[in-house]
Formats: structure tokens, C-alpha cells, sequence
């Protein structure tokens, strides 16, 4: 669901968690919390052109072991001060600018175009599990250890461990690795391509990318996408608590319940994608708009009845959980397209769509806080008319010009050969 978020082998702290075992106010906890992601944007697009250049596995690889050994050092900073902890925090967001982007990177050299859908969804789908996992066990291991520093440092560790096995156990690409055998090497060439090619590449074509109008909907599509997470994130429970009066274990108990669903139906509708393009039951163009359009007018509906259900709390639960469960078919469509345009370049597609969807964070919680003065349920229910109206007209760009074919910028080289090609052919039948 949400990509700009914080990872998922570090624990994130909350306003709560300041308020609890911290005496600073609210503007200095804000300006903590949103710490991470000037630097997790300033690296986004360099970290895509470090996994095209060098490989997604190393790039990836150290960013979060700098993210876990940084998370060894949030304790000490934040004794130090709340200065120690924004710079703490800013190195983090450095640190994991690149993760989407190498992901992008390694999953287009080893994922098929008819198995990518659940691919792609099994890997970003851990997103949801582990924001869930994580938060769930970081309160655990307060509760049973009685020390709050215990947090960082297991999930440090936890972290570092990641790293070990991460660097022993991952290669870039099928030819790379030394236990799959030939047929198997030869399946994954035939089936994606151009896995030698990506070693000659030429720069990025900047300026076809930038005037293609198949990625321009993907950025948009995914703009919306991440409007609606940031305020699902920062301001439903904001509601829950206003409106509804949900106490704070329902506001847990309905922060936990989406994500589990969601998680569940991105892997059943990733299966269900790939299903249908075996199957031939639709073209892949046609497969990843259906879904984009479950993915984000499923959770709008849903939100826009939020507001009309009143303080029925159970009806507001089965509301939510089933408007915010169909945003798991986000996933084997917005998100494998970043792949399905362009397999060489997919890093930097990426790296544009998560920063610029990045700043939706910054947008999103402010409208929702200008038109939400008195926090009554007739402005919530504008906000939510807004939000709704923006996700479905960001979604209706992908659905004109989406496109899940692969862009001929994708090999500059190829498509200026078949242009000659193309040029020798008619000179020679005139």
C-alpha cells in the first residue's frame, strides 16, 4: 500500500511514543516524526542511478545497514537532545531513499512478465506486514522488558542480521547466481531479456521519459495513491477519535485490522493477476487498469461511506477494513507497471513516482487540518469528498494513458536500429 513509508526492519516512533517518555511539545515532535523523509527524497533518484550503475544488491544492501546501525544510536541521540535525534532520523531517510528503487531494479531482472503481478505484490506486500509486525512487537518488547531503549536495539540488531544473510544470500541477477541451473537461466533470458544488455546500456533517455505519456499517468495515478495513504495513516484515527470516539485500543484494533486485510488480498489479487494473463482472459494493459481501479475507487467509496455511517462503530470497522482491503490491488497494478514500461530503467521510474508521491505527505495532512477547524463530522465528510475526488481523478490519467507495454526508450540503442531499419526498407522499395 503506502511506499513512502519507513521500512520495515526498523521500529518507528510515534507521537505517543514522544509524549510517553518525552517532555517535548508538539512542534518539536512533528519536526522529528517528519525528519526521515527530506533525506528518504534527496536519495531517490541518485539511488536509482547507483542500482543501474552498480547493482541493486549492494546499493540496497548498504542503505539499510546504515538505517540499522543508525537505529542502534536513536537512544543516545535522543538523550542528547531532539537536534541529535532529527539528524539521526534525516541519515535514516538517506539510508532507505534508494530501497524502492533497487527493489525495482532486482525484480525486473529476475521476475517474468506472466509471474510478475505476484512477485512484485509478495515483495512491497511486506511493507504491510511489516509496519503491522513491527509496531505490534515494539510494544511487546517494552511491556516485557520495562526499557524503551530495548526497542532500537533489537530491531538494530535484527537489522544487521538482515544485512549478513542479505549479502551472502542475494544475487543481482540469474546469471550471477551459482546454484540455478542452466535451463532455468536460460527460461528467465528467454522470458525478460535483455539481462546482458543492461550491462551496455546507454545515460537514461531523460527526454523521452519525460514526454512519455504512459509514465506521466503512472506518476499522477501514484500521486493520488499516496494522498489517500498519508491520511489514512495521519488523520483516520485523528476521525476515529474525534467523530467517532473510538477509544485508543479500537484505534489500535482498526489500525492493525486494514493492514492484515490489505496484506491478504494484494497476494490473493496478485495470484488472481497472473492467473488471468495465463489464462489469457485479458491483455496485460487491460488486467493492471481493472485492478488499478479496484485498487483506488474500492477505498474511496469506502471512505465517503465512512462519513455517512455516524457513530455505528462496527459498521464504521467492516467500512473501512473493506474499502482499505481492495487498496491491496494497488499492487499487482500500479506497482508492477514501473516495471512493465521499462525493465532497464525501472529504478528511476520508481525513484519518481515514490519522491514525488513523497510530498503528498506534506500536502495531504495540512488540507485535511484547513478544512477540519472544529474537527465536526459535516467538514470530515468534505475532506473525504475531496480525498476520494482526487484519488479517482489521479486514477482516470492512468486509465487513459496507462500502458503496460514495455516504452521504446526503454533501449535507445534498439529503437534507433529499427528507425534505419525501418528508413533502408522504404528507400529500397521506392
Amino acid at each position: 500500500m503506502p511506499m513512502p513509508d519507513q521500512g520495515n526492519i526498523t521500529f518507528v516512533p510515534t507521537a505517543k511514543f514522544f509524549q510517553e517518555y518525552f517532555d517535548w511539545n508538539e512542534r518539536t515532535q512533528g519536526i522529528i516524526l517528519s525528519s526521515f523523509y527530506p533525506g528518504y527524497i534527496l536519495t531517490q533518484l541518485p539511488g536509482s542511478i547507483l542500482a543501474q550503475r552498480f547493482g541493486g544488491k549492494h546499493t540496497l544492501g548498504i542503505g539499510l545497514l546504515v538505517t540499522s546501525v543508525l537505529t542502534l544510536a536513536i537512544p543516545w541521540a535522543a538523550k542528547q537532545g531532539p537536534n541529535y535525534l532529527i539528524a539521526v532520523r534525516f541519515i535514516q531517510g538517506v539510508g532507505e531513499g534508494a530501497k524502492f528503487p533497487c527493489i525495482c531494479h532486482l525484480l525486473a531482472q529476475w521476475a517474468p512478465p506472466l509471474e510478475r503481478s505476484k512477485m512484485t505484490t509478495f515483495v512491497f506486500s511486506g511493507c504491510l506486514m511489516g509496519l503491522l509486525v513491527g509496531t505490534s512487537l515494539g510494544g511487546i518488547i517494552i511491556d516485557v522488558s520495562g526499557h524503551w531503549q530495548n526497542v532500537f536495539f533489537i530491531f538494530g540488531i535484527l537489522g544487521i542480521g538482515w544485512y549478513i544473510l542479505w549479502a551472502f544470500f542475494t544475487y543481482e541477477n540469474p546469471s550471477s547466481h551459482p546454484f540455478i541451473s542452466d535451463e532455468e537461466k536460460q527460461y528467465l533470458l528467454d522470458t525478460i531479456g535483455q539481462l546482458e544488455r543492461k550491462k551496455t546500456l546507454g545515460p537514461i533517455p531523460w527526454r523521452e521519459m519525460m514526454k512519455s505519456k504512459p509514465l506521466w499517468s503512472l506518476i499522477i495515478a501514484e500521486f493520488g495513491h499516496s494522498w489517500a495513504v498519508f491520511v489514512i495513516l495521519s488523520d483516520l484515527p485523528k476521525y476515529m477519535n474525534d467523530v467517532i470516539h473510538f477509544t485508543i485500543a479500537e484505534n489500535g484494533l482498526l489500525s492493525a485490522v486494514p493492514n492484515l486485510t490489505a496484506w491478504a488480498v494484494s497476494i490473493i489479487s496478485s495470484y488472481l493477476a497472473d492467473w488471468i494473463l495465463k489464462r489469457k482472459y485479458m491483455s496485460m494493459n487491460t488486467q493492471r487498469k481493472v485492478f488499478a481501479i479496484i485498487g483506488c475507487w474500492g477505498p474511496a467509496l469506502g471512505l465517503i461511506l465512512v462519513s455517512y455511517a455516524g457513530c455505528d462503530k462496527h459498521l464504521v470497522i467492516v467500512t473501512i477494513t473493506v474499502g482499505l482491503a481492495l487498496m491491496g490491488f494497488e499492487f499487482p497494478s500500479l506497482k508492477t507497471n514501473t516495471i512493465d514500461l521499462s525493465p532497464n530503467y525501472t529504478a528511476t521510474i520508481m525513484a519518481f513516482a515514490n519522491g514525488i508521491g513523497c510530498f503528498a505527505g506534506v500536502f495531504a495532512p495540512y488540507t485535511i487540518g484547513v478544512l477540519t477547524p472544529d474537527r465536526t463530522i459535516d467538514e470530515w465528510r468534505i475532506a473525504f469528498w475531496i480525498m476520494a475526488s482526487i484519488m479517482i481523478s489521479t486514477n482516470c490519467a492512468f486509465l487513459l494513458y496507462g500502458s503496460a507495454e514495455v516504452q521504446y526508450w526503454n533501449d535507445m540503442d534498439e529503437h534507433t536500429a529499427k528507425l534505419r531499419n525501418e528508413e533502408i526498407r522504404t528507400e529500397s522499395g521506392s
